[in-house]
């Protein structure tokens, strides 16, 4: 298992219109952040994925910290946990062709 991590700020853009007196980063930032953050430690680009599998559980809020712990389950997928402040936000499976490519 790996840990990579990703910071939401406080003044988030994304956060801003979601919701107004309440914000919250929404689902596909919290997504599109976590396959980044994975892409960048396998150092492959994940342009090409497939999300197989989503769940949101809890809602994210600006200022947080996302510790994302991923691991491989077969050679062109990742299975993968964003956890904040002990909580499991997000948990998902993606497959992306270009793992199972040899470098």
């Amino acid at each position: 298992m790996t840990t990579v991590e990703r910071y939401f700020a406080p003044d988030c853009a994304a956060a801003r219109g979601h919701f107004p007196g309440n914000p919250i980063i929404p689902g596909a930032v919290m997504l599109s952040e976590a396959l980044n953050a994975i892409a960048a430690a396998v150092g492959v680009p994940f342009s090409t994925c497939r999300v197989r599998a989503a769940k949101f559980l809890h809602p994210v809020r600006p200022g947080a910290r996302a510790c994302i712990e991923f691991t491989r389950l077969a050679p062109d997928a990742i299975s993968f946990t964003c956890v904040v402040e002990d909580r499991t936000v997000l948990t998902a499976i993606v497959e992306c062709a270009a793992l199972a490519t040899p470098a």
